[in-house]
C-alpha cells in the first residue's frame, strides 16, 4: 500500500502551527480512501509531532492520519501573550479538524494531548468520530479542589513555590532543557527505554530553544492557569465512543486509581485496555498501541454498520 504524506502549516490565531498528514492511496485510482474516519493525533507536554513516530507509518496505512503541534511546543509558534492551557488547545483542536479535516475524525491524545483530545471530541459533538486516551491528564469534579488534578500536581513537581522568583524560574527552564535532563526524565516515564533515543531527546530539546519557550513554560506552569472543565463533565457531553490505553506502571500518574475513576464517568461502551508501560505507551510500546487502536477501529466500524 502506498502512502502520500505531506508536512504543512496550518494558521491559527494568527499564528503558525506545525502539522502533517498521511494517507493511504488506492492502488486503482490513486485517490485516498475516505472509508473509515480520519484519526488526529495530539502529543503531551513537551513533545510534537515527532512523538508518533512509531504509529503514523503502521496507521496511515489503512487510515487518513493527522498530528499536530499544539501552540507553544515543537514546530509551531510559542507566542508569549496567550493563556495556555485546556481551553486553547481544545479550541485548536476543534478549529483544525473543522478547517482542515472536515469530516468524522478519531481523536487520538496522550497526557496533555488526551485532555486536549478529550475536550475537543466533546465540543464537536457527532463531528468527533471517537476519542481515544493514553495516560490522559486531568481532574474530576469529585476531586477535593481541581488542584489535585494531574497537571497541578506537575505544575508543583517541576516548580513549586519557586515559580514565583523570575530568576528560580529562569534557573529551572534551562536545566530541564538540558539534553542530559531530558534523557533522564524520559528514563523515568518510560518502563522498556529502548526507544529512549537521540533522536527522541534532540525532538523535545530543539522547540525549547525557540524564542517564545521560556514565556510558554512560565504560562503553563503558573498554578492560577487555566484549568479547563473537569473530565467528569467532559464524559458527561461526549457523543462519541472511547478507548483508554493505559500504561499501567506510569510514574506520573496513579494509573490504577485513574483507571477506575475514568471507566466510572466514561461511556457504557468504553474499551480499557492496560499495557505494560509507563506515561507514553504509544512510543514505548508501539506495536502494541497500533494493534489494540486498530482492533478497536474495526470492531466500532463493525458496529455501525450493523446497526
Amino acid at each position: 500500500m502506498q502512502v502520500a504524506t505531506s508536512n504543512a502549516s496550518w494558521n491559527y490565531l494568527g499564528h503558525d502551527v506545525h502539522c502533517l498528514s498521511t494517507h493511504p492511496i488506492t492502488e486503482l485510482d490513486g485517490k485516498s480512501s475516505l472509508k473509515e474516519p480520519a484519526l488526529l493525533l495530539v502529543h503531551g507536554f513537551g513533545a510534537s509531532t515527532d512523538h508518533w513516530r512509531h504509529n503514523i507509518p503502521v496507521l496511515s496505512q489503512t487510515h487518513e492520519v493527522h498530528a499536530i503541534d499544539l501552540l507553544g511546543f515543537g514546530r509551531s509558534s510559542k507566542p508569549g501573550e496567550l493563556n495556555y492551557g485546556g481551553p486553547l488547545w481544545r479550541d485548536q483542536v476543534v478549529a483544525y479538524v473543522k478547517e482542515r479535516i472536515r469530516r468524522p475524525t478519531v481523536l487520538v491524545g496522550n497526557s496533555l494531548g488526551g485532555y486536549a483530545a478529550l475536550a475537543a471530541g466533546s465540543a464537536l459533538g457527532q463531528e468527533a468520530a471517537g476519542v481515544v486516551l493514553l495516560n490522559a491528564a486531568g481532574y474530576f469534579t469529585s476531586d477535593k479542589k481541581p488542584s489535585q488534578g494531574f497537571w497541578s500536581k506537575a505544575r508543583r513537581a517541576i516548580g513549586g513555590g519557586f515559580l514565583k522568583d523570575p530568576l528560580i524560574q529562569r534557573l529551572i527552564f534551562e536545566n530541564l532543557r538540558q539534553p542530559s535532563t531530558i534523557r533522564r526524565t524520559l528514563n523515568q516515564v518510560y518502563i522498556d527505554r529502548t526507544n529512549v533515543d537521540d533522536y527522541l531527546v534532540e525532538a523535545i530539546r530543539q522547540p525549547s530553544l525557540d524564542p517564545g519557550a521560556f514565556r510558554v513554560f512560565k504560562s503553563v506552569f503558573d498554578p492560577g492557569g487555566p484549568q479547563g472543565q473537569p473530565l467528569d463533565e467532559l464524559f458527561a457531553e461526549l457523543q462519541s465512543p472511547v478507548l483508554l490505553l493505559w500504561g499501567n506502571r506510569d510514574p506520573w500518574m496513579n494509573a490504577v486509581g485513574k483507571r477506575a475513576a475514568f471507566m466510572k464517568h466514561a461511556p457504557q461502551d468504553t474499551v480499557e485496555v492496560v499495557l505494560d508501560a509507563g506515561h507514553c505507551p504509544h512510543d514505548e510500546v508501539p506495536e502494541q498501541v497500533n494493534e489494540a487502536l486498530l482492533d478497536w477501529l474495526t470492531k466500532k466500524t463493525d458496529r455501525e454498520q450493523n446497526t
